[in-house]
């Protein structure tokens, strides 16, 4: 008696797992991809917008590079005519980046041109410190060359940089005690809207340009010497922040146009599955509306 009461409540009751119908699952894909093209949608509006804003800031920025260039030829020339004769090989590299990403390959640019200065044997010392502008930078270089970096400095550049934050860094840089026989600025050189490459320009210090048959010619105080060497480091300073400030911008405008267009490519292809997926689930509910009234 027992035994038959237990096997009808089993019997009676539901069965726990059930196969959902097609439809249901055909409903359920649907909506993933209506919520997925609903995102990505949202990104391209992003994209689009950050594109703009990376247009109008190029032009300011390729506006000042112009202007800045003209104090790195002033220390062009100068240095031309008080070229060192012996210098050591402990070299103070100052990396230029920024503290912003989003803009493809700027900041590993520089970080590869140093990288491949200490692996060529011989050219500089393996103990040359580095300073690092921006934090991108510094992030990858604290990983490939943590015994080198000494110093780093953020929040410059995020607007046009101006020559009082290339002053400052200059001041924070020959106040550090750090001890070097030359000074290397590694930087992204500006060659057209779309393109760019690293390269890295020298700067005499104040022993260098002591040292200098140019400067041995004449008969000069010590003080003239020292401001000439930080007003030349100033600006070179200056003149690699504009130039990689509109590099960056550059970057920053062809990465997001990049990111549209992608963003445009899964829509189509997202827009097409949901298309092709809605017409499989019509179809389905005819062929069962047809085949029940066939039944009947």
């Amino acid at each position: 008696m027992l035994a038959r009461r237990t096997l009808g409540r089993i019997a009676s009751q539901p069965k726990a797992l059930v196969a959902a119908p097609t439809n249901a699952r055909n409903m359920a894909t649907l909506r993933e991809i209506e919520l997925r093209l609903k995102s990505v949608r949202n990104i391209e509006k992003i994209t689009k917008s950050m594109k703009m804003i990376a247009s109008t800031k190029m032009n300011k920025a390729q506006r000042a590079m112009q202007a800045g260039k003209e104090y790195g030829l002033a220390n062009s020339e100068l240095f031309q005519h008080a070229t060192a004769e012996d210098a050591g090989k402990r070299t103070l590299f100052i990396v230029v980046s920024s503290d912003k990403g989003l803009c493809g390959g700027i900041h590993s640019s520089v970080t590869k041109a140093t990288r491949r200065v200490f692996q060529e044997e011989g050219k500089v010392a393996e103990d040359s410190p580095i300073m690092v502008i921006g934090d991108k930078s510094k992030a990858q270089l604290a990983r490939l060359l943590p015994n080198n970096l000494v110093m780093s400095f953020n929040q410059i550049g995020r607007d046009i940089p101006t020559f009082a934050d290339a002053a400052g860094v200059a001041d924070l840089i020959l106040t550090s005690g750090v001890k070097y026989d030359k000074i290397a600025i590694v930087y992204n050189k500006f060659v057209s809207a779309i393109s760019y490459e690293s390269a890295i320009v020298e700067v005499e210090t104040e022993e260098l340009l002591k040292e200098s048959p140019g400067f041995k010619a004449y008969e000069m105080e010590d003080d003239v010497t020292k401001d000439l060497s930080e007003f030349s480091l100033a600006n070179a300073i200056y003149a690699a922040l504009v130039e990689a400030h509109a590099c960056e911008q550059s970057a920053r405008r062809n990465a997001m146009d990049n990111a549209s267009k992608n963003a445009s490519d899964m829509i189509n292809r997202l827009t097409l599955q949901y298309n092709r997926g809605r017409q499989a689930a019509i179809t389905n509910e005819l062929v069962d509306i047809i085949t029940g009234a066939s039944a009947l």
